[in-house]
């Protein structure tokens, strides 16, 4: 039998927003892999994982996740991640990675997958599968009551790692922006949503699920920087009535 590798997304943060799907998925696998910084500390994926899961199942592998200069570095610990994966994989057959939010949505589990693949070779060996979860965006949509999308309004993601003028750019066009990662850039996403009138409406949180949740309105976006895994939502210009855009 193949061995199977399957990326479960646990959510933003909140144990309660795993899926059953999710959970039956993490409780059969025959080791639970989180992925955590080479500083050790508790990470989001853990800390939700740890409800579903006893803790002598779960596997903490070292991602640089947070390495963004150094390839070298990068590429080095993708290698030694894979590597430790594809060694579960010969010993229990399946592996369950536990990853926030969903695994096709901006998520390591993408890279390791492709790592771990190219490891064990071809002829079948790897099945690869996810279990959709939640995003950021849409818990911070149900807690704030921003609506994403109505009608025929597109719905525009953008990690502003790529820079604050991806974000512009957005938000300068139709429909809602959600911008992802944008906490050590919160001066500059206030600026860019102030020069394209985009503010009034808009909303950011932090934390989403967790005892340091912050929701509050891009109108109160601090000039220092905020966590990372900061989110925001620039709701759709809507004008037109109740089914304006249908």
């Amino acid at each position: 039998m193949a061995m199977r590798l399957t990326g479960v997304g646990v959510g933003p943060g909140d144990p309660e927003l795993v899926t059953v799907k999710g959970v039956n998925a993490l409780r059969a696998a025959g080791a639970v892999v989180v992925p955590v910084m080479d500083t050790g500390e508790l990470g989001r994926a853990e800390a939700t994982v740890r409800h579903y899961v006893p803790e002598s199942r779960i596997v903490r592998v070292v991602f640089a996740l947070n390495e963004r200069t150094d390839r070298a570095r990068r590429a080095a610990a993708w290698d030694a991640a894979g590597a430790r994966v594809a060694e579960l994989l010969r010993a229990h057959g399946t592996v369950a990675f536990a990853t926030i939010g969903d695994p096709n949505v901006y998520s390591t589990f993408t890279y390791l997958a492709a790592t771990v693949g190219g490891l064990l070779g071809g002829g079948g060996q790897l099945a690869v599968a996810t279990v959709p979860g939640i995003t950021a965006m849409q818990d911070l949509a149900a807690r704030s009551g921003a609506v994403l999308a109505e009608g025929t309004e597109p719905l525009t993601l953008v990690p502003v790692t790529a820079g604050a003028d991806v974000l512009k750019d957005a938000l300068e066009g139709p429909g809602t922006v959600v911008a992802y990662k944008f906490g050590r850039l919160a001066a500059q996403v206030a600026a860019a949503l102030r020069a394209t009138g985009r503010i009034e409406g808009a909303v950011w949180g932090s934390s989403l699920g967790l005892p340091a949740e912050s929701i509050r309105p891009a109108a109160e976006l601090p000039d220092g920087p905020l966590p990372y895994l900061s989110t925001l939502i620039a709701p759709a210009r809507r004008d037109g009535g109740r089914g304006g855009k249908l």
